[in-house]
């Protein structure tokens, strides 16, 4: 049986933000004080591609802080695609700590499908 889920990313695991740092050749992440252009930020720090200032996430909270001057100073599209590899990567760990498989396919829209092998059959 396939059921079709749809994730609302919230930012909490700083060992999926590593993974998906690494799935995404960027830098590892670095928890530290950050300027964003006028004020600062405290949390785990991500540098996006052409991006001025560092994406800042408190994985307390799950609030994300970032000034990408609508798009001047960063493309918004660097996030999204960090966010989706981030919810991918999560959604993978926390299928392996249940002991399950999880296979990945990248669709011709740039989604992303998981399938998670459980005892029995699919989730």
């Amino acid at each position: 049986m396939s059921h079709i889920v749809q994730i609302q990313t919230q930012v909490r695991d700083a060992t999926a933000v590593d993974a998906a740092c690494s799935r995404l050749g960027l830098p590892p992440p670095v928890q530290r004080t950050a300027k964003l252009f006028s004020s600062t930020a405290t949390g785990l720090t991500v540098q996006l591609p052409e991006w001025t200032y560092p994406v800042v996430f408190d994985v307390a909270t799950g609030d994300v802080k970032f000034d990408n001057y609508n798009g001047r100073w960063g493309q918004q599209q660097e996030l999204d695609r960090f966010l989706q590899a981030y919810a991918c990567e999560k959604a993978k760990i926390e299928a392996r700590k249940k002991g399950h498989t999880v296979s990945e396919q990248t669709l011709a829209d740039g989604s992303i499908k998981l399938t998670i092998q459980v005892a029995g059959g699919a989730a």
